[in-house]
């Protein structure tokens, strides 16, 4: 089966449904994070594996690109002055060039309440300045591409940005499929062992499933080690709203590329390595840095099949939600029949999926 090129109209999201039994979208993490299992894609046969498995699989002189993005405690709860119930998603911290007073204090979120106050309305957050939390005034509608964002800016005890406020006063972002509230558990496992730099609301997941363990391992057979920083939105989870993938417009999120990992990448292909990407949003900054040249800024870089990769080699990822733009990326990357064989192979083999499951090894397709 020959897909159509990106922007055909006969190209659609359903394309990319399977059919997925509830009980495996994993709630939990494995009990350690490198026993989680792996699912081997880059031979002619699919291969059932564990993930420490992993450093086996590559060879002396690859390299491993990470996300150090890092989690924050972004879901807050509150009130509005009126006493309605609300819920509030911060999605970024505004830089102060990015705040209309220049303050770092301003953010931009999602905000869950029965009727949106009017500009200039002040929330309560955690109970308030008053009861120990802190409060908000909204400032409007953020001009984003899905119009589902707004701008608030944020009022707590003298000396304390977004931040501190989050960890203080907020809850972990569990993706809207995991059906618990957010633990001590979660706080530790939602987070993966190098992060690094705050300002993600949601995880990026293949990465979670590295310990000390594997990445001794990886040292130890001379596979290197680079980190990127993308903090993944919770637009990540929002579902297609448009039959043609050519109608879909990607949300943004903020990248930034180190100079080192710049030249550890040109490094591996000298000595003819493999760049590995750890997770999807790896592979979205590295191949928007390859189209654009910017080390840093903000990308809604769309892939689907018939796009040319030209850094990623292969990739490291968790299993994806049925019709979402992450399938159209690991599809784009592996092959499309060769993705959906393996999508079919791991729901009758029973693996784990989604952000607390298991993770799969895919090679790059060759044209």
């Amino acid at each position: 089966m020959s897909l159509p090129s990106p922007g055909d109209d006969r190209y659609t999201v359903a394309d990319f449904d399977f059919d997925l039994p509830p009980e495996l979208i994993a709630q939990h993490p494995a009990t350690e994070r490198s026993a989680s299992r792996l699912l081997d894609g880059t031979g002619a046969a699919a291969v059932d594996r564990i993930f420490r498995d992993l450093p086996g699989l590559l060879q002396p002189g690859d390299l491993l690109v990470f996300n150090d993005t890092q989690v924050v405690k972004a879901r807050i709860f509150g009130e509005k002055a009126s006493g309605g119930k609300l819920e509030l998603l911060i999605e970024r911290v505004l830089l102060p060039h990015e705040a209309s007073d220049g303050s770092p204090n301003e953010v931009v979120g999602h905000l869950r309440v029965s009727k949106k106050p009017l500009p200039g309305g002040r929330l309560h957050l955690a109970g308030g300045l008053r009861q120990g939390g802190f409060d908000a005034v909204f400032l409007g509608r953020w001009p984003d591409a899905q119009g589902q964002l707004f701008r608030l800016r944020l009022e707590g005890p003298a000396g304390e940005d977004p931040y501190t406020l989050m960890e203080r006063h907020g809850h972990v972002p569990l993706p809207p499929y995991i059906t618990h509230a957010d633990s001590a558990d979660d706080a530790r496992r939602y987070q993966t062992v190098f992060a690094r730099v705050p300002g993600a609301v949601a995880a990026p997941t293949a990465a979670l499933h590295f310990d000390a363990g594997v990445l001794a391992a990886l040292d130890a057979r001379g596979v290197r080690r680079a980190n990127v920083t993308l903090h993944v939105g919770a637009g990540t989870f929002a579902p297609m709203k448009t039959e043609r993938i050519s109608d879909h417009v990607m949300h943004h999120e903020r990248y930034a590329i180190p100079p080192e990992t710049v030249q550890a990448i040109a490094d591996c292909r000298v000595r003819g390595g493999q760049v590995v990407a750890i997770g999807t949003t790896t592979v979205r900054t590295l191949e928007s840095w390859a189209r654009n040249g910017e080390t840093q800024g903000d990308t809604n870089i769309f892939i689907t099949p018939g796009f040319d990769f030209r850094v990623v080699d292969r990739l490291v990822t968790n299993f994806h939600l049925p019709k979402s733009t992450l399938m159209m990326l690991v599809s784009a990357f592996a092959g499309y029949e060769p993705v959906m064989a393996l999508y079919r192979h791991a729901v009758a083999q029973r693996y784990r999926f989604f952000s607390y499951g298991d993770a799969m090894l895919l090679a790059r397709r060759r044209r």
